[in-house]
């Protein structure tokens, strides 16, 4: 296997200077509208007729039960349960330091303002089953919504052969606080969370990753209800120099590679032997890897091997793609962070791969990919709280402050808010 090397022109031509595509599958969108509609429209009747043709049937039970989650924790070794539970207390430690307190930002006896900050009401997180499970995914989209206060969190995923979902997908649920776990998937389960049906209470918000059927419902949805992200294949760029070893970056390109054949990997060093060594490697590595036939497509159709004259040309082009992750795999990693502009999460140093942030560190791991860090921000716990304003002014303060507010709307012709104001004054 032979990676493309880059410099800076040619890079800049193959991946900054194309348009980053958002754009959705218009067939994929066409079988999620009809769907989403037919739910809206039918309800529970519509919703059970795609469970039988898309989830493989009705399970006997719509939610996990009880005595379902009693045996997941038996069957769920001691081992992933000890490390689930430490990760969520990491997760709990670093998301309650970003809740936020209503306050008065302005406080005289004429004049107040200030903010109410107030949970949503109800959540609806979406977890993707099939072959694989990912309880990461469970603790990181209900921990901080828990922690904002919101007071029902349900989950949906799809239930293997129509009847059980993955026990360890319960044991994290149970885990994270949440209570209520439909057995259904796909575009039926966004519309069933967006619309509600006789036997599914609508949401206020929609989170979670899926496939593209799923991320084009959320899309479709979104307006109707709110949703965290639309997802793009996963991404990681790391700066380098010569003290990384070509190991490790390899080892740190192939985690994220071995995610989807889309997935997109950059290197972006000033060692020239450093981009060799890792060549090496990354083929050396890649032999013994499970999912090789993923990572190998990854790296070969979307991946870049970047030879820069300086850090600051490194540091220039990854703001320019703002990735989903920035690893800084150099000497002094810290005092290098402040050059960073566009990242959804940033891994400092050697020993911080990026898998220590999708399952352990604490810090989120749902991510703005496909260039959006340059304006969006990864999953916090005020994706679940609603901030409201408020005013209060005397008829003093109203008085003084009149002229201007009149001035203003005469110019913005709109007579009618001078005289909501005017109104106040005159003599009765």
């Amino acid at each position: 296997m032979f990676l493309q090397i880059y410099d800076r022109k040619t890079f800049t031509e193959r991946y900054l200077q194309v348009s980053r595509s958002n754009k959705m599958d218009p067939d994929i969108l066409a079988t999620a509208e009809v769907i989403i509609q037919d739910i809206q429209k039918n309800g529970q009747q519509a919703l059970e007729k795609y469970m039988r043709e898309l989830d493989g049937g009705l399970p006997e039970q719509w939610t996990v039960t009880d005595a379902e989650k009693e045996k997941a924790w038996q069957s769920v070794s001691p081992e992933i349960i000890a490390a689930l539970k430490k990760a969520a207390e990491n997760i709990t430690s670093f998301h309650q330091k970003q809740l936020q307190q209503s306050r008065m930002m302005t406080a005289t006896e004429s004049i107040m303002s200030g903010q109410l900050f107030r949970p949503l009401e109800r959540v609806g997180l979406y977890v993707p089953g099939g072959t694989a499970s990912y309880p990461s995914t469970v603790l990181m989209n209900a921990i901080p919504a828990k922690i904002a206060g919101v007071e029902e969190i349900v989950m949906t995923s799809p239930a293997r052969n129509g009847e059980t979902i993955a026990p360890v997908l319960c044991v994290a649920a149970d885990i994270a606080g949440i209570q209520t776990i439909y057995k259904i998937g796909g575009i039926q389960a966004i519309a069933a969370l967006a619309y509600g049906t006789e036997k599914i209470r609508p949401v206020n918000k929609i989170v979670g990753p899926g496939n593209a059927y799923v991320a084009a419902a959320k899309k479709l949805v979104y307006g109707d209800v709110g949703i965290d992200m639309i997802a793009g294949p996963s991404e990681v760029a790391i700066i380098a120099d010569d003290t990384a070893e070509a190991r490790c970056v390899a080892a740190d390109l192939i985690a994220q590679a071995e995610h989807d054949q889309r997935s997109r990997v950059f290197l972006f060093t000033t060692s020239q032997s450093l981009i060799e060594a890792t060549q090496k490697e990354l083929e050396k590595q890649l032999q013994t890897l499970p999912r090789q036939v993923i990572a190998k497509a990854s790296l070969l159709e979307h991946a870049a091997l970047v030879l820069v004259t300086s850090i600051d040309t490194a540091f220039e082009l990854a703001n320019a793609l703002a990735p989903e992750h920035l690893e800084i795999q150099c000497q002094e990693p810290l005092q290098l962070l402040g050059k960073v502009q566009n990242a959804g999460s940033v891994f400092l140093g050697h020993y911080t791969p990026e898998p220590l942030g999708d399952y352990f560190a604490g810090p989120n791991h749902v991510l703005p990919t496909q260039g959006n860090a340059a304006f969006a921000s990864g999953l916090s716990v005020d994706d679940f709280v609603k901030k409201t304003t408020f005013l209060y002014y005397s008829k003093e303060a109203l008085e003084q402050a009149a002229p201007y507010i009149e001035t203003i709307a005469t110019e913005e012709q709109l007579e009618g808010h001078a005289r909501a104001v005017r109104m106040r004054f005159l003599d009765r």
